[in-house]
This record gives structure tokens, sequence and C-alpha cells, in this order.
């Protein structure tokens, strides 16, 4: 007897990753991103057309959003109909890209460091819609994990990851340093280096030059020293034994305590940044060799970061912008 069913309709359940590839989806629409990478992919004279741009595009993406290797993106596009829904590859008949394809895509992108590019146009979109002020800077950084076994085909780690001690603990990576614009909390500037780069070494680096005020956590005392800092007024946040020894009694530590939360809760904006590309895109250790690629990974999350969680969500329209 043929067994009855609850009457459900499965193929209309919107699943977790498909509402997610939803509200990406006017990301990688957007005709400002393509233009950026088309002067660099001309059309071949000779044999098969290249793909399209947006097309290649939607796969890069795909590939750093679930972190799949070139061989696993291009299986995934065969045995995955959501993706190829996402990818614009699902008619019938459609050629799908190959693994080479797909990594010659994203050598051209890091060759010609287009992500840079591309965080830099996303920002100047978000302050024509009044969503960047400009006005302030919060930096921080954060620290990214490396594989740090020597069980590879070198029988070495990477020479440009490094090891640095935070706390208690010890840490094989690299780090992100990012400066963030205080009134939003979308990021301006991004910079990778080794984790054994003082965050105060790479805080000239990280303000965008027409801020009046920057903003960072106890690792910055001194930068108001530094040469290569000067510009805006920095507020640094006091070192914890100091602030430990202020006295709730007295009537100029109660003032400096609330000047200490009113600065962390401006810096607290920057952590927001790190939170996305840690937990939602799932970035807690590199994936390539070397700096400049995963520089080159962190810039296209902190990009998507800025657009997914402007302030007017979905309502911002990248995909109807020049």
């Amino acid at each position: 007897m043929k067994q009855l069913g609850l009457g459900l309709n499965l193929l209309t359940k919107k699943t977790r990753k498909r509402e997610f590839l939803e509200q990406m989806e006017r990301v990688v629409s957007s005709a400002a991103l393509i233009q950026i990478v088309e002067p660099h992919c001309p059309e071949a004279k000779t044999g098969r057309p290249r793909f399209a741009i947006e097309v290649m595009l939607r796969i890069h993406y795909l590939q750093q959003w679930f972190g799949l290797s070139d061989p696993a993106m291009e299986e995934s596009l065969h045995d995955v109909p959501l993706y190829r829904e996402f990818a614009k590859l699902d008619g019938v008949t459609t050629r799908l890209p190959d693994e080479s394809t797909i990594l010659r895509f994203r050598h051209l992108l890091e060759q010609h460091d287009l992500a840079a590019d591309m965080l830099r146009v996303v920002n100047d979109l978000l302050q024509s819609n009044g969503l960047m002020m400009r006005t302030g800077t919060a930096v921080d950084a954060t620290l990214i994990s490396a594989p740090s076994s020597t069980q590879n085909a070198d029988g070495e780690r990477d020479s440009e990851m490094k090891q640095t001690k935070k706390g208690k603990n010890w840490y094989f990576g690299m780090k992100a340093h990012t400066g963030v614009d205080a009134p939003s909390g979308l990021v301006h500037t991004v910079a990778g280096t080794a984790a054994t780069v003082s965050d105060l070494n790479m805080a000239g680096a990280l303000p965008h030059g027409d801020e009046d005020v920057a903003f960072g956590d106890a690792g910055y005392q001194g930068v108001r020293q530094r040469q290569e800092a000067a510009g805006p007024t920095w507020h640094v946040a006091m070192r914890r034994g100091e602030r430990r020894r202020l006295n709730p009694f007295i009537a100029p530590h109660i003032v400096a305590e609330r000047v200490e939360k009113m600065k962390a809760s401006i810096r607290a904006k920057v952590e927001h940044p790190f939170r996305v590309i840690k937990q939602q895109f799932s970035y807690q250790k590199v994936r390539y060799r070397g700096l400049r690629k995963n520089t080159a990974q962190i810039l296209n999350f902190f990009m998507l970061s800025n657009i997914g969680n402007s302030p007017t969500g979905t309502r911002l329209g990248f995909a109807d912008l020049p």
C-alpha cells in the first residue's frame, strides 16, 4: 500500500544557505564591480568564448564564502543546483567552468590587486548614499591562524606567517589590521601583515586622512608620538592595570571611567566586521600560502561585509547603481 505523506512540499523550503545567497545577490550584481574586472579580462580572439565576468565573480564569491578549493568548486557546480542557480549557470545545456578556469580568474584578481579596488568602489558608493561619514576612524587588528603543521609537500610552514603571543596563548598566522568608519562601523582600510607586526606600527596606515578623530585600544598607546600617525586626534584606551586603579568615589576618576566607557562604545564598532568574517563567512584560518593571497581574500570579505551590513540593508540596491 502506498504510504501517505504529510502534504508538505519540501521543494519550497528555504534553507539557511539559500537565504544567505539571496542576501548576497545584490552584491555580485553590481555593475561597478564588473567594470573593475573588465579591463583586465579581454575577450579571447580564438578558442571558446570566455565566461561572463559576473558569472566568474559569483563563482569566486561562492568559493570564498564556503571555503572551497578550485577542484571542490568545480565539483560543487556539477553537484549543487543552488550554486549553479546563484552563478547563473542553471541552464540545461550550459557549459560549466573547470578548476583551471576558476584558478586563472582568482589569480587575475590577485595579480592586479582588484580586491582593493572593489573595496574602494563599494565605499565610494556607500559614502555617496550617506552611509559612510568619514569623520572618525576606529582601528584594531585581529589574528587569523595558519596551519602550523609541516606535514605537507614542502615539509615546512608558510615562511610569511609568524608566531606571536597574545595573553598566555601562542598563535601562528597573520594579522588583519582594519580602519573602520566610527559612525557606521563600515570598513574603509585593510592591511595584512605577519602576526608579529605590532598594532602600533600599523596605526599610521589605517586612517584614510579625512577624519578628525581616531580611536584605538590600549595596544595603540604611544601613537601620538608617531609621525606617520599624525593628523587625527587620537583617543586611546587606558591600560587595563591603570583602569583598575581608578577609584569610583573620587570625582576625577569617575569622569575618567565615563570617558573610557564612551571610547569603548565607539571602538566596539570595529569588532562587528571581525565577527562577520570569522563567524558568518567561517574564516577562522587562512586558506592559502602567502600574505598577498590571503590579504586579497580578506579584502573581499570586508567588502561583502560592508554591503551586507550597511544600515539600509537590502534597500541599498547595489544592483541598480551605475
